[in-house]
């Protein structure tokens, strides 16, 4: 089938895959990105064969990409998550980013690039893909949500930094040197968004907001393409651009339309997820490698190792480390969304099968594994916040305070 035809089966699939998680949910709660990878797969050449990539696809699937990581680094909000709680996700990061690399150099017999695809992939925190899940559960407001946005941000940011500093194929001092001019362009980026706008741009933004004109949508958009080329420019990876975009979005739309941020929000999460971002978790399906994974050995042995590996590499230090004022049913959820990964593992293994570093079926184990942490870790999660929901009325409450 050519490009029309498969983008019309994905997008056949994406509007099938809310409705089987409606349906489903009478019975279990099931995140539809779970339905959307299946579907992927169903509709894929290890299946039915129906869809195959492509330039076109996977041009649209790296938007998707980049629009997840968008819209999960719009949602930080670091006047909310800066002092302790920030300073915690950072060294529960460090010490994941420590542990993972050591795990991994076990694993691949002391071969350092290996070690390096894989012990960074443990790191990751599906921050984009939990935000759903909190928001329409109702946690993603009061303490929890706070301290899960932090350890998810730094989750989400934390590998991309590494991805950009260690696989960029340069030497690390390189790769930190051209990260630092990265840095400092954003920094002047976010000086220039936190200035007053003048009031003819506010006033184009409400005048044009319910027209043809869309200009904060347009604008919004231009960011976003803007630090992807940039990152891009400087051979660093796009999902570092599309985070910090997301960052100076937030910042430039509260200074400057704060009445009108959200609105703007929802209908820039429309293109997302309503077309970019389940294209990009569909294609992930389809170019699944499922037969590598079915073909037993070691690629099956390796995807329940791998998947106890993600909470032990990143759950265990979110748990060690989570803020104390956290009940111990809060403390369990917190550890279990933050062991929740699936774009960056993706992203990560489909930079070490391009430079022949991992194995067809040692990448195949990992996005599994991710794939399955998606789909079990979350449930769990949502138990654990429901138990402590049933049973808050008898616990002290406990006080929401902050270490500055």
């Amino acid at each position: 089938m050519g490009q029309a035809g498969t983008l019309i089966l994905i997008m056949a699939a994406a509007v099938l895959a809310p409705l089987l998680a409606h349906f489903v949910g009478r019975w279990v709660r099931i995140p539809v990105v779970i339905f959307e990878i299946v579907l992927g797969i169903l509709i894929g050449p290890d299946v039915l064969g129906w869809a195959h990539g492509g330039e076109i696809i996977d041009v649209l699937s790296d938007l998707g990409l980049s629009m997840l990581i968008f819209l999960a680094g719009y949602e930080i909000q670091f006047a909310a998550i800066r002092g302790d709680t920030l300073r915690r996700s950072v060294w529960a990061w460090v010490i994941s980013l420590a542990l993972g690399l050591g795990v991994a150099l076990a694993l691949t017999g002391l071969d350092l690039s290996r070690a390096v695809i894989i012990g960074t992939a443990l790191t990751s925190t599906a921050l984009g893909t939990v935000l759903p899940i909190l928001r329409d559960s109702g946690d993603l407001e009061g303490r929890f949500g706070t301290v899960m946005m932090a350890f998810g941000a730094v989750g989400e940011f934390g590998p991309i930094i590494a991805m950009a500093v260690l696989l960029s194929g340069r030497k690390p001092g390189a790769a930190t040197v051209l990260l630092a001019i990265f840095a400092a362009v954003t920094a002047a980026a976010v000086f220039v968004a936190l200035r007053p706008r003048r009031p003819w741009f506010s006033q184009v933004i409400r005048s044009t907001l319910h027209t043809s004109a869309q200009f904060a949508v347009r604008f919004v958009m231009l960011l976003l393409v803007a630090m992807l080329a940039l990152s891009q420019e400087l051979g660093l990876d796009v999902l570092l651009g599309a985070f910090a975009a997301g960052l100076l979005t937030r910042l430039v739309l509260q200074g400057s339309a704060p009445e009108s941020s959200e609105e703007i929000l929802t209908r820039v999460e429309a293109v997302g997820f309503g077309f970019l971002v389940p294209l990009f978790f569909i294609v992930t399906g389809i170019e699944f490698d499922l037969a590598s994974l079915l073909d037993g050995g070691r690629a099956l042995v390796l995807l329940p190792v791998f998947l106890v590996l993600f909470v032990v590499v990143r759950g265990l230090p979110t748990y060690v480390l989570a803020p104390r004022d956290l009940s111990p049913l809060s403390r369990r959820a917190l550890t279990i969304y933050s062991a929740t990964c699936l774009p960056l593992v993706v992203a990560i293994t489909a930079i070490g099968l391009d430079e022949g570093v991992v194995k067809k079926s040692e990448a195949a184990a990992l996005v599994g594994a991710a794939m399955i942490s998606v789909l079990v870790f979350p449930l769990l999660a949502l138990r654990l916040r429901a138990r402590e929901r049933h049973i808050k009325p008898r616990m002290p409450q406990a006080p929401e305070t902050e270490a500055w």
